[in-house]
């Protein structure tokens, strides 16, 4: 799919967005192994969350879907059954890394993996911890999918990963769901902290005592009702497109606010953006609100150290803004960049060179400076969600009256498929 961004003199508007991907994945996983019929309502309509129920119905759980309300029908811990055929992520590395934590568990060998970019995803950070507890997992030279899990009975441990990632420590977290005993994962890096708050409410006992996360073996879960805020992820592309033009304004309704997450909205506002969070709650455990901002020139700045992980997600939109802002965008400490979907320092730089933006990569960050102008050009999404919705932004401040063209455009369905609608909807 090809889609075409026409330049915009300005945004104005209300979004509401689809229900947070992360937070979606945690309870659908969770769900499954809880007693009972959970109901989940904003379910993320994103093609990777659509995977995760995919591989829990071949592994025997109920689950019925209407419009965006998804009801699972929990089997307990010991519920689920040896699949018929092999298990697909899709394009998910959330799907794959943290279910992996639930299979290694399971009296039966499974194997689980993906599309053509997933496979070329490592997934030794999981394979280790699993291997510690236990399981004995194989993976194409040494570490890409398919996976192939042989579970069994675990043993607890405590796990600091090399690497900070929350799919890792929710690899581990739901791995020690099923063992007798205490299994801990030793965080230094903060990451977002969905996995204990779901777990938590489902029923399950968690502590967290200085950088050490722990959970107590095998729980009674208990099937609940939960809602799931709009995915903070999903509004940064809102938040940048509205701070490209002066004058601007956007509401973004019903938003999740973990503080784990919130570093979206921080470092913005470091850089100067005029931003309100208004109507604060809890509901489930997460902070829920709506953000309102008033577009402006920003300052730019530097993401790196614990920043950089907790903005990873955002970093390529953040780009774009870098590239117009006053002192541009440096980014350091962010070398998981070049293992996501795409390597995104590589394909941020190509997309960038092509619409004539200045860019300096390093093996794990790029340098922008300020105050450059984008042109339209012919661009690639390369098959990464977040590539393909960042520069339908860029487009948006295109100079010399052309469309800029983003091939390979459906890729943002992994994530936010009502994208380019909302975005459209908000031309001033």
């Amino acid at each position: 799919m090809q889609y075409r961004v026409k330049p915009a003199s300005g945004l104005q508007g209300v979004v509401r967005l689809p229900g947070d991907k992360s937070i979606s994945h945690r309870y659908a996983m969770i769900a499954a192994v809880a007693e009972g019929d959970s109901k989940i309502e904003n379910y993320s309509s994103g093609a990777d969350c659509q995977s995760t129920l995919r591989c829990l119905r071949r592994l025997g759980i109920g689950i019925d879907k209407q419009d965006r309300t998804v009801t699972i029908h929990g089997r307990g811990l010991d519920g689920f059954r040896a699949p018929a055929e092999m298990l697909d992520a899709g394009n998910s590395g959330s799907t794959i890394r943290m279910l992996s934590g639930m299979l290694a568990a399971q009296p039966f060998t499974s194997s689980i993996t993906g599309d053509e970019s997933l496979v070329k995803r490592p997934m030794a950070r999981i394979m280790k911890p699993l291997a510690l507890m236990g399981a004995t997992v194989t993976a194409r030279d040494g570490q890409y999918p398919p996976l192939e899990i042989q579970g069994g009975k675990l043993i607890a441990i405590q796990y600091e990963p090399p690497v900070a990632s929350a799919q890792v420590k929710t690899c581990v977290l739901f791995a020690g769901l099923h063992t007798a005993g205490v299994t801990s994962v030793v965080e230094r890096v903060v990451t977002r902290d969905h996995t204990e708050v779901a777990l938590r409410e489902f029923g399950a006992e968690i502590e967290k005592s200085g950088p050490v996360i722990s959970i107590v073996g095998r729980p009674a879960l208990k099937a609940q009702n939960l809602v799931v805020p709009g995915d903070l992820s999903s509004a940064a592309f809102f938040l940048v497109a509205a701070n490209l033009f002066p004058g601007s304004r956007v509401a973004i309704e019903g938003v999740g606010l973990s503080p784990s997450r919130t570093q979206l909205i921080d470092w913005l506002m470091m850089a100067g953006a005029q931003i309100r969070v208004l109507d604060v709650a809890q509901g489930a455990g997460e902070m829920v609100g709506s953000i309102l901002v008033d577009g402006r020139a920003l300052d730019g700045g530097v993401i790196e150290g614990a920043m950089a992980a907790g903005l990873i997600d955002e970093i390529p939109v953040l780009a774009v803004l870098g590239a117009v802002s006053r002192r541009g965008l440096t980014v350091r400490d962010a070398k998981e960049l070049r293992v996501k979907e795409t390597d995104r320092i590589a394909t941020l730089a190509e997309n960038m060179q092509r619409m004539g933006i200045e860019i300096s990569v390093s093996a794990d960050g790029f340098h922008i400076p300020g105050g450059q102008s984008f042109r339209a050009a012919t661009l690639d999404s390369f098959g990464d969600h977040r590539i393909a919705m960042a520069f339908a932004v860029a487009g948006l401040r295109a100079e010399g009256g052309g469309e800029t063209v983003i091939d390979n455009a459906d890729a943002a369905s992994v994530s936010f498929p009502e994208f380019y609608d909302t975005l459209e909807s908000l031309r001033g």
